[in-house]
Protein backbone atom coordinates (compact mmCIF):
# COMPACT_ATOMS: atom_id res chain seq x y z
CA UNK A 1 0.00 0.00 0.00
CA UNK A 2 1.24 3.21 -1.02
CA UNK A 3 -0.91 6.04 0.69
CA UNK A 4 1.52 7.94 2.85
CA UNK A 5 -0.28 7.41 6.21
CA UNK A 6 1.10 4.11 5.88
CA UNK A 7 4.25 4.96 4.36
CA UNK A 8 4.41 7.25 7.66
CA UNK A 9 3.80 4.32 10.15
CA UNK A 10 6.25 1.74 7.64
CA UNK A 11 8.95 4.27 7.35
CA UNK A 12 9.13 5.48 11.33
CA UNK A 13 11.27 3.48 14.24
CA UNK A 14 11.74 3.44 17.69
CA UNK A 15 15.36 5.35 17.40
CA UNK A 16 18.09 3.50 19.27
CA UNK A 17 21.02 5.93 19.26
CA UNK A 18 20.49 9.73 18.44
CA UNK A 19 22.75 12.13 16.38
CA UNK A 20 23.44 14.48 18.68
CA UNK A 21 24.51 17.32 15.90
CA UNK A 22 21.50 17.51 14.52
CA UNK A 23 18.53 19.55 15.80
CA UNK A 24 14.46 19.80 14.99
CA UNK A 25 13.88 23.20 13.05
CA UNK A 26 11.21 26.01 15.44
CA UNK A 27 8.69 25.40 12.29
CA UNK A 28 8.76 21.76 12.50
CA UNK A 29 8.22 21.89 16.42
CA UNK A 30 5.72 24.63 15.69
CA UNK A 31 3.84 21.72 14.00
CA UNK A 32 4.54 19.06 16.60
CA UNK A 33 3.43 21.38 19.45
CA UNK A 34 0.07 22.15 17.45
CA UNK A 35 -0.06 18.57 17.03
CA UNK A 36 -0.12 17.76 20.21
CA UNK A 37 -2.74 20.74 21.55
CA UNK A 38 -5.06 19.76 18.66
CA UNK A 39 -5.04 15.56 20.16
CA UNK A 40 -8.09 14.35 21.10
CA UNK A 41 -9.47 13.43 24.71
CA UNK A 42 -12.15 12.15 26.39
CA UNK A 43 -14.77 14.75 26.59
CA UNK A 44 -12.52 17.10 25.21
CA UNK A 45 -11.13 16.88 28.73
CA UNK A 46 -7.33 17.86 27.97
CA UNK A 47 -6.32 16.78 31.54
CA UNK A 48 -2.64 17.35 30.23
CA UNK A 49 0.56 19.00 30.62
CA UNK A 50 3.48 18.95 27.84
CA UNK A 51 6.77 19.69 29.52
CA UNK A 52 9.60 20.32 26.21
CA UNK A 53 13.19 19.67 27.72
CA UNK A 54 15.03 21.70 25.27
CA UNK A 55 17.79 23.69 26.81
CA UNK A 56 21.43 22.11 27.66
CA UNK A 57 20.41 23.26 31.28
CA UNK A 58 16.87 21.35 31.14
CA UNK A 59 18.20 18.39 29.70
CA UNK A 60 21.09 18.24 33.02
CA UNK A 61 18.19 18.14 35.16
CA UNK A 62 16.19 15.33 33.02
CA UNK A 63 19.74 13.60 32.76
CA UNK A 64 19.73 13.23 36.72
CA UNK A 65 16.13 11.57 36.88
CA UNK A 66 18.22 8.54 35.76
CA UNK A 67 20.06 8.13 38.99
CA UNK A 68 18.31 4.92 40.08
CA UNK A 69 16.73 3.13 36.81
CA UNK A 70 16.17 3.01 33.39
CA UNK A 71 19.67 3.81 33.01
CA UNK A 72 19.31 2.20 28.81
CA UNK A 73 17.01 5.48 28.27
CA UNK A 74 19.44 8.20 30.03
CA UNK A 75 21.88 8.45 26.26
CA UNK A 76 18.73 9.82 24.54
CA UNK A 77 18.39 13.19 26.95
CA UNK A 78 21.69 14.68 25.78
CA UNK A 79 21.73 12.98 22.20
CA UNK A 80 18.23 13.60 21.22
CA UNK A 81 17.04 16.97 20.16
CA UNK A 82 14.10 17.46 22.28
CA UNK A 83 12.59 15.41 25.06
CA UNK A 84 8.68 15.95 26.14
CA UNK A 85 7.37 15.30 29.14
CA UNK A 86 3.95 13.89 28.80
CA UNK A 87 2.14 14.51 31.78
CA UNK A 88 -1.47 14.30 33.70
CA UNK A 89 -3.52 15.95 36.32
CA UNK A 90 -4.13 12.55 38.68
CA UNK A 91 -6.87 14.52 39.85
CA UNK A 92 -9.69 16.17 37.48
CA UNK A 93 -11.90 18.18 38.64
CA UNK A 94 -15.37 20.43 37.66
CA UNK A 95 -12.77 23.08 38.19
CA UNK A 96 -10.43 21.98 35.46
CA UNK A 97 -13.53 21.15 33.11
CA UNK A 98 -14.82 25.03 33.48
CA UNK A 99 -11.52 25.89 32.00
CA UNK A 100 -12.54 23.62 28.88
CA UNK A 101 -15.88 24.91 28.43
CA UNK A 102 -15.11 28.94 29.14
CA UNK A 103 -12.64 27.95 26.03
CA UNK A 104 -15.57 26.24 23.85
CA UNK A 105 -17.60 29.32 24.62
CA UNK A 106 -14.82 31.80 23.82
CA UNK A 107 -14.27 29.70 20.14
CA UNK A 108 -17.64 29.85 19.51
CA UNK A 109 -18.41 26.00 20.31
CA UNK A 110 -20.84 26.81 23.27
CA UNK A 111 -23.14 29.30 24.21
CA UNK A 112 -22.71 30.95 27.26
CA UNK A 113 -26.27 30.93 28.60
CA UNK A 114 -25.74 26.83 27.85
CA UNK A 115 -22.55 26.69 30.31
CA UNK A 116 -24.02 24.86 33.55
CA UNK A 117 -25.43 22.79 31.04
CA UNK A 118 -22.20 21.73 29.09
CA UNK A 119 -21.22 20.22 32.82
CA UNK A 120 -23.27 17.39 32.05
CA UNK A 121 -20.52 15.29 30.16
CA UNK A 122 -18.69 15.66 33.45
CA UNK A 123 -20.23 12.35 34.28
CA UNK A 124 -18.05 10.10 32.83
CA UNK A 125 -15.15 11.79 35.02
CA UNK A 126 -17.48 10.88 37.87
CA UNK A 127 -17.32 7.92 36.98
CA UNK A 128 -13.45 7.12 36.78
CA UNK A 129 -13.03 8.31 39.99
CA UNK A 130 -12.30 6.98 43.15
CA UNK A 131 -14.07 8.26 46.47
CA UNK A 132 -10.54 10.08 47.33
CA UNK A 133 -11.15 11.87 44.38
CA UNK A 134 -8.33 10.42 42.10
CA UNK A 135 -8.74 9.59 37.99
CA UNK A 136 -5.43 9.09 37.28
CA UNK A 137 -5.75 6.01 35.34
CA UNK A 138 -8.55 8.06 33.63
CA UNK A 139 -6.28 10.86 32.89
CA UNK A 140 -3.30 9.16 31.94
CA UNK A 141 -4.75 7.08 28.94
CA UNK A 142 -5.80 10.35 27.55
CA UNK A 143 -2.05 11.54 27.40
CA UNK A 144 -1.14 7.71 25.77
CA UNK A 145 -3.62 9.38 22.95
CA UNK A 146 -1.65 12.55 22.82
CA UNK A 147 1.50 10.68 22.54
CA UNK A 148 0.30 8.37 19.35
CA UNK A 149 -0.68 11.29 17.46
CA UNK A 150 2.65 13.35 18.30
CA UNK A 151 4.38 10.29 17.13
CA UNK A 152 2.37 10.40 14.27
CA UNK A 153 3.23 14.28 13.30
CA UNK A 154 7.07 13.36 13.84
CA UNK A 155 7.06 10.93 11.19
CA UNK A 156 5.25 12.90 8.85
CA UNK A 157 8.10 15.47 9.55
CA UNK A 158 10.95 13.11 9.30
CA UNK A 159 11.24 13.14 12.60
CA UNK A 160 12.57 10.20 14.46
CA UNK A 161 10.94 9.24 17.76
CA UNK A 162 11.46 6.96 20.89
CA UNK A 163 8.39 6.51 23.50
CA UNK A 164 10.28 6.02 26.63
CA UNK A 165 8.18 4.29 30.02
CA UNK A 166 11.12 3.76 31.14
CA UNK A 167 11.57 6.89 33.10
CA UNK A 168 11.27 7.61 36.82
CA UNK A 169 8.38 9.02 37.84
CA UNK A 170 9.35 10.28 41.30
CA UNK A 171 12.06 11.23 40.19
CA UNK A 172 11.16 13.60 37.73
CA UNK A 173 8.11 14.40 39.66
CA UNK A 174 10.45 16.21 42.40
CA UNK A 175 12.75 17.37 39.75
CA UNK A 176 10.13 19.49 37.83
CA UNK A 177 7.87 19.91 40.02
CA UNK A 178 7.43 23.22 39.82
CA UNK A 179 6.95 22.92 36.05
CA UNK A 180 4.76 19.77 36.95
CA UNK A 181 2.53 21.45 39.59
CA UNK A 182 0.80 17.99 40.90
CA UNK A 183 0.53 16.27 37.32
CA UNK A 184 2.60 13.00 36.95
CA UNK A 185 4.95 12.27 34.40
CA UNK A 186 4.90 8.46 33.75
CA UNK A 187 5.52 8.48 30.11
CA UNK A 188 8.13 10.76 27.74
CA UNK A 189 8.91 11.22 23.80
CA UNK A 190 12.55 11.69 22.46
CA UNK A 191 12.52 13.11 19.60
CA UNK A 192 15.31 14.26 16.61
CA UNK A 193 17.32 12.33 14.30
CA UNK A 194 18.79 8.82 14.41
CA UNK A 195 22.70 7.96 14.34
CA UNK A 196 22.83 6.02 11.12
CA UNK A 197 25.57 4.24 12.17
CA UNK A 198 24.68 3.42 16.10
CA UNK A 199 21.07 3.12 15.43
CA UNK A 200 20.67 -0.43 15.38
CA UNK A 201 16.70 -0.64 14.81
CA UNK A 202 16.73 1.33 11.79
CA UNK A 203 18.53 -1.15 9.95
CA UNK A 204 15.80 -4.29 10.99
CA UNK A 205 12.59 -4.90 9.10
CA UNK A 206 9.33 -4.25 10.20
CA UNK A 207 7.19 -6.91 11.93
CA UNK A 208 3.76 -6.79 12.80
CA UNK A 209 1.02 -9.55 13.70
CA UNK A 210 -0.40 -10.17 10.81
CA UNK A 211 -4.15 -8.37 9.91
CA UNK A 212 -5.95 -11.47 10.15
CA UNK A 213 -4.45 -11.63 13.43
CA UNK A 214 -5.68 -8.60 14.99
CA UNK A 215 -8.37 -7.29 12.99
CA UNK A 216 -12.30 -8.90 12.63
CA UNK A 217 -14.48 -7.21 10.48
CA UNK A 218 -18.20 -8.37 11.30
Amino acid sequence: MTHPIIRDLESRHTAKRYDATKRISQDDLAVLYNAMRLSPSSINSQPWKFIVIESDAAKERMHSTFANKFQFNQPHIKAASHIILFAHNPQYTRENYGQVIDADIKNGRTQTENREQAFGAFAFVDLNTDEKGNNAAWTKAQTYIALGNTMHAAARLGIDTTPMEGVDAQLIGEEFASELDGYICDVALALGYHDAEEDYNAKLPKSRLSKEQVIQVL
